[in-house]
């Protein structure tokens, strides 16, 4: 990964995944790759758009970008350094993959994915 960091993964939160599943399957014209009742995520030429049961619950208030980054920790320290507040915390979902989430100084909710 360069050390740009890029916008690869928008995660929707949603209250009813079957629902919204089926929503997102008829719009993006595929099936998802990752078919979970904890999240779904489909893949649209190397865009990644996951839904996210609860995501509300987890601090979505609405679809959130998230950039990969190659350190989390050192971006999330470089952006807060600046005036951002950390929403919540690096934490792993699985496979070696950390997200976090903070908020700019308006408010509006950012992610950060690295992957191990």
């Amino acid at each position: 990964m360069s050390g740009t960091p890029t916008v690869k993964t928008i995660l929707h939160p949603v209250t009813d995944v079957a629902k919204a599943k089926a929503v997102y399957t008829a719009l993006l014209g595929v099936a998802p790759l990752a078919d979970e009742s904890y999240y779904v995520g489909y893949e649209v030429d190397g865009q990644h758009i996951g839904l996210v049961p609860g995501g509300a619950e987890q601090g979505l208030t609405g679809p959130v970008a998230h950039w990969h980054v190659a350190d989390i920790e050192a971006k999330l320290a470089e952006v807060t350094a600046q005036g951002a507040t950390v929403r919540q915390a690096p934490r792993e979902v699985g496979g070696g993959r950390l997200v976090a989430t903070f908020a700019d100084p308006d408010g509006n909710v950012l992610g950060l994915i690295q992957d191990r």
